[in-house]
């Protein structure tokens, strides 16, 4: 049993299991019956993506080291947020008795909350898979 760190939309993995999307924003143009169907997921978590604020931030200007290390220090103070704290430890006690994964719509993993997502939940003790 694992959790899987997936890029939404993307083909599902044999066994993945449930798909969570720990995104801001359900996908563009998609009716809300076919997102499982259509690869982005089954269950909206929005409780896990970074706040409209740090997404709007981050979305404001091109990447650099500097504002990668910025996005990364608002998005982990958010997860320290109680609620947060709560889900991630929820996670990764289910990630030792059922297969499921979680994701985000971002092309690099490398500069994507799900890759900070991934090490919180090993963090907390989760059995993690590969990061696609």
């Amino acid at each position: 049993m694992t959790i899987r760190v997936v890029r939404l939309g993307a083909p599902r993995a044999s066994g993945e299991g449930t798909r969570l999307g720990t995104v801001r924003r359900p996908p563009r143009g998609v009716r809300k019956e076919d997102f499982g169907a259509r690869d982005y997921f089954d269950v909206w978590l929005p409780e896990l993506a970074p706040s409209a604020e740090v997404v709007s931030w981050a979305l404001s200007e091109a990447w650099t080291d500097a504002r990668w290390r910025r996005y990364v220090q608002r998005y982990q103070k958010e997860m320290r947020e109680p609620q947060a704290r709560h889900l991630i430890e929820l996670l990764a006690a289910l990630s030792h008795q059922a297969s499921f994964s979680v994701g985000c719509y971002c092309e690099d993993p490398a500069r994507c909350h799900r890759s900070l997502l991934r090490e919180l939940l090993a963090g907390a003790g989760a059995s993690i898979g590969e990061v696609t």
